[in-house]
């Protein structure tokens, strides 16, 4: 063995023992045992893997995940909510996309601006913040008289959004124990997507008023933002901001009341040296944005990091959460309010395919969680693409050409599915219950899209039980590919890339860069959440809408090849140790996990080591041995 080889198993012992610090028995020997994707993952007696997690960490977690909850909700509400709002306030497809868009949008913002708030203020503060500007936005939402007022309203709510979104999985993951972290994480996305399914079920049941049903809709979020705020009053910080703030005392009892009475001097030590040393390895004072850029370790986790919150956006979930209900509607469901309870089942499998996700994401772990999600959500999306498909090579012909007083392309068109491109037109048709006749492509009313602007569908009064007006859908028999696939997306996308994206980013970054790191990969998340949202209505227009999810297909097969290669796997190692997974080339890490490659030195301390003195034992053999003399 060369001199290297043995200066670098010294180093490689020294981390190990410094960030385990063993107490050694009275006969000289301590022992490691357990499995290797365990104990030696997480640094094995540090913490007690078997010590029972508190009722009182559920409890941070649970008024935590509030956050989540109004993060879904109002990005969820907005799906059925439209159908009303279009109709009562006559919005074009620009007012819709501005309405949806700026929300996200105004997330994307505080979400950058919330790194440098958690930095300052805490994560506690940030989250009672964000509970009482929601609050605000659902004030303003329920009382808006008009659109403009709307927007307002919309915008504030995502300020909320975007501090919430990027403080809640940091809090929670700076709370829990290393064994549970992933899943209580998780926790914060099974709220997200409970919220978007409270927000369905609101939808289907304010779709029944005549008038204003979308002011409950919108205004509603204040309850559970009010419960937050308030209850926020009585939790305590995160140790870990605490220590790293120099407030040690405070970060003892925190970190105390939060572990139930437990030992926590090995955590609070351990956390505290962890600290220090990345204070130092992260040289010092500047923008931390720099200081992330310039040290190698958080430059890679920040790449993967805003990569994986990218490729969640460009696979299209916020197309299908905030359209669901416009894109079934789309395949041909012609009623409001059954293409809204529908949109409620699409949440409902979302939400509970999330459960899913709560129970493997420990089990299989983060990596193998994302890539199987991948592969069924590049899948569904296919599916989403061949019903459209479908649905436009049977697409009803238009017979009739009417020449009305108004000088319109709508005659123009020879079947319902370019009709249907062109926000000017609507599709008037007779339907017998078996067959599509009588139809004619004429423009639409500009006040209401209800009804035509002359001609047969222009009076919904003197319309008869077999005439019919589409206005952004045609007739389809194939409406059930459609839902399939929605439903088939969402239990894919679920369990792996609904929450894997926020779980690693509330992990890969060291103390010091973690606000920072999540504002920026929060940040990219809302911004390609605009980019998607504002954009959906037009592209569809443009590449047709099984055009649009074929490019959302092939967009995830990016994504697919960009964690086979980039993302390692952070299952049950602590915080304090992810950072070295990160030390080597940038897309060199997916290519092995911890727990397969990883060895455990042992060391015969004397005055010299020889080869007999040294070696390693296979992970592979599950027990390991360090005698100290």
């Amino acid at each position: 063995m060369s001199s290297s080889h043995y200066e670098y198993s010294l180093k490689h012992m020294g981390n190990l023992m410094g960030s385990r610090r063993p107490k050694a028995r009275d006969d000289g020997e301590q022992s490691l045992i357990g499995h290797p994707s365990r104990d030696s993952a997480t640094g094995g007696d540090l913490l007690d893997q078997d010590a029972p997690t508190t009722g009182f960490v559920y409890l941070l977690s649970f008024f935590s995940a509030l956050g989540g909850f109004l993060f879904g909700y109002d990005t969820g509400v907005v799906s059925g909510a439209m159908l009303l709002l279009k109709k009562e306030m006559n919005l074009s497809n620009l007012w819709q996309e501005l309405l949806v868009s700026s929300t996200v949008g105004a997330a994307a913002l505080s979400s950058l601006g919330g790194g440098s708030l958690n930095g300052w203020l805490g994560r506690r503060i940030c989250i009672i913040l964000a509970s009482f500007i929601f609050t605000v936005g659902g004030i303003v939402l329920s009382i808006a008289p008009d659109k403009e007022v709307l927007l307002v309203g919309r915008i504030i709510v995502g300020f909320g959004i975007g501090i919430a979104s990027m403080t809640v999985p940091v809090y929670i993951a700076e709370v829990s124990p290393p064994q549970q972290r992933g899943q209580l994480v998780t926790i914060n996305s099974l709220f997200i997507t409970g919220g978007q399914l409270i927000a369905s079920v609101i939808d289907g049941a304010f779709s029944y008023m005549s008038h204003d049903g979308w002011r409950y809709m919108l205004g509603l979020s204040i309850i559970p933002a009010a419960l937050q705020f308030i209850g926020f009053f009585f939790l305590p910080e995160s140790p870990r901001w605490l220590i790293q703030k120099g407030r040690s005392q405070e970060a003892r009892e925190a970190l105390s009341r939060i572990r139930g009475g437990q030992s926590i001097d090995s955590e609070y030590d351990t956390i505290k040296t962890s600290i220090e040393e990345e204070e130092k390895e992260a040289g010092g004072g500047g923008l931390v944005i720099l200081r992330i850029l310039r040290h190698g370790p958080t430059r890679r986790a920040l790449i993967v990091g805003c990569g994986l919150q990218m490729f969640q956006q460009l696979s299209g979930i916020n197309t299908v959460m905030y359209y669901s209900a416009t894109i079934l509607q789309m395949a041909g469901v012609r009623d409001d309010k059954l293409a809204i309870w529908l949109a409620a089942a699409t949440s409902a499998t979302n939400f509970v395919f999330t459960f899913v996700g709560v129970w493997l994401v420990e089990r299989v772990g983060r990596r193998k969680l994302t890539l199987g999600s991948l592969i069924g959500t590049g899948l569904s999306l296919a599916l989403l693409a061949v019903g459209f498909l479908l649905s436009a090579m049977n697409s009803p012909p238009v017979t009739l050409h009417p020449v009305g007083s108004q000088n319109s392309t709508c005659n123009l068109y020879s079947t319902c599915e370019f009709c249907m491109l062109d926000p000017a037109c609507g599709f008037c048709y007779r339907d017998n219950g078996t067959t599509v006749y009588n139809a004619s492509c004429v423009p639409v009313n500009q006040k209401s899209t209800d009804h035509a602007s002359w001609g047969r569908c222009s009076n919904q009064t003197e319309a008869t039980d077999s005439l019919f007006w589409a206005y952004n859908y045609c007739p389809t028999a194939y409406s059930w590919i459609v839902l399939m696939g929605l439903l088939l997306y969402l239990a894919c996308f679920a369990p792996g890339m609904g929450p894997m994206p926020w779980t690693v980013n509330s992990e890969i970054y060291p103390l010091w860069a973690r606000s920072t790191g999540n504002a920026c990969s929060a940040g990219v998340n809302w911004i390609f959440n605009v980019l998607v949202s504002l954009t959906f209505l037009h592209v569809a227009e443009f590449l047709t809408y099984y055009g649009a999810f074929f490019m959302y297909t092939g967009l995830v097969v990016l994504a697919l090849l960009f964690v086979q290669g980039c993302l390692p796997e952070t299952q049950g190692l602590q915080l304090e140790e992810i950072e070295n997974l990160f030390t080597g080339q940038l897309c060199s890490c997916g290519v092995s996990s911890p727990s397969v490659n990883r060895h455990i030195h042992y060391i015969r301390r004397g005055s010299e080591f020889s080869p007999a003195q040294y070696g390693a034992v296979d992970s592979d053999n599950a027990i390991a041995y360090i005698t100290l003399r």
